[in-house]
């Protein structure tokens, strides 16, 4: 594996010129890959963050589209790391049996555009196989009690399903099920739900933190019932270990967590799963980052984390919601600057903010 250190600096050394040129050239090509040759600039803690351009060889490119795995760039900072390239290159990178857990939350299939990315396989069996490649390659990278979540379309999970009952045990088929904005169809009944495979190397040794991720359990909280079967009559618990079926907001567009993304999680889902499944300090792997909420939620909570993202814009979210970094090839990193005023303008004199609106979603799930 060819490996080039960047360090940074107020000038353009002769790599970084030459870097920039690789660049436009591959801009004018239609060649995306070339996109991930991009400089950074000091981070918020006033120190270079490391990073690190890599070869891994020529690879064949992965359906549908035309990025190719050979090359990916890497940045570090104290708790994470952020993968710029293809998941299947950048996987290699990482050392097997280092992981303690993988949350995989991948394109599902469904024709979504991601960036410059669209989510369209030729076929139900090009999407199967290809998703067979990364798990493959998550599964080694996990530590003999290490879990792994994955999420895809209701559609496409059948198939995950029968391919990871023969390479690991799945413990548990979650649903996290939300609320709706809108009608989802008028001649079926449409989808309010996403599944998740969650599933373990081995059902003897795994993490599940039962206590840390508790819900109220209204038969004892609310409802305050007493238990006369047992020898003493006893209250109900107040909590309870969830079952499979979440209901979780979506990610709304005045949530202060919401970025750009078309299919962002909620940190809510993702802490849950966080807390159930791995310790302080343990080390957290996503290959699909988008807005790098898996590994926010790491960060807040005490853990390390590793997130693989393709398209620039979203490491650039990545970037800028870790701390790794201030600037990426020369623009500052800034939160979506997002408007709180009515588009139509109507009922708000002079389309002033809509006050009444701007606090409901403050509250913590």
């Amino acid at each position: 594996m060819a490996e080039q250190i960047l360090h940074g600096s107020n000038g353009v050394t002769t790599a970084e010129q030459g870097l920039r040129e690789r660049v436009a050239q591959g801009i004018r090509r239609g060649r995306p890959r070339d996109l991930c040759s991009l400089d950074l600039a000091l981070s918020p803690a006033g120190s270079w963050p490391s990073k690190t351009r890599h070869s891994t060889g020529t690879l064949a490119p992965w359906l549908p589209g035309q990025h190719s795995m050979d090359n990916f760039e890497k940045y570090s900072g104290s708790d994470s790391t952020i993968y710029h390239g293809d998941c299947l290159g950048a996987l290699q990178d990482i050392a097997d049996a280092s992981v303690d857990l993988v949350f995989a939350d991948p394109p599902y299939n469904i024709g979504k555009k991601f960036g410059a990315f669209k989510d369209c396989w030729p076929s139900d069996k090009d999407y199967a196989e290809w998703c067979y490649r990364w798990l493959d390659l998550c599964i080694r990278k996990l530590k003999p009690a290490g879990s792994l979540y994955v999420m895809t379309s209701t559609q496409a999970m059948p198939y995950l399903d029968l391919w990871l009952r023969e390479r690991m045990t799945i413990l548990s088929r979650i649903v996290w099920h939300y609320d709706s904005s809108g009608v989802q169809a008028k001649r079926y009944f449409g989808s309010l739900y996403e599944p998740i495979l969650f599933c373990v190397k081995d059902a003897k040794a795994y993490t599940f933190n039962a206590t840390d991720i508790e819900v109220e359990a209204k038969t004892g909280a609310v409802r305050k019932l007493i238990d006369y079967r047992k020898e003493v009559p006893t209250p109900y618990k107040t909590t309870k270990i969830p079952g499979n079926t979440w209901y979780i907001p979506r990610v709304r567009y005045r949530m202060p967590e919401y970025e750009d993304h078309p299919s962002q999680k909620p940190e809510a889902l993702l802490e849950r799963i966080i807390k159930a499944s791995t310790n302080p300090n343990d080390l957290i792997l996503d290959p699909f980052g988008g807005t790098f909420t898996t590994c926010r939620v790491a960060q807040k909570i005490g853990r390390r984390s590793i997130g693989i993202e393709l398209q620039p814009d979203y490491v650039k979210v990545g970037l800028r919601r870790l701390g790794i970094a201030s600037h990426f090839n020369g623009e500052e990193l800034r939160a979506l600057d997002k408007s709180y005023v009515r588009k139509n303008g109507k009922g708000i004199r002079g389309g002033a903010v809509d006050e009444k609106q701007t606090g409901l979603f403050d509250a913590q799930f």
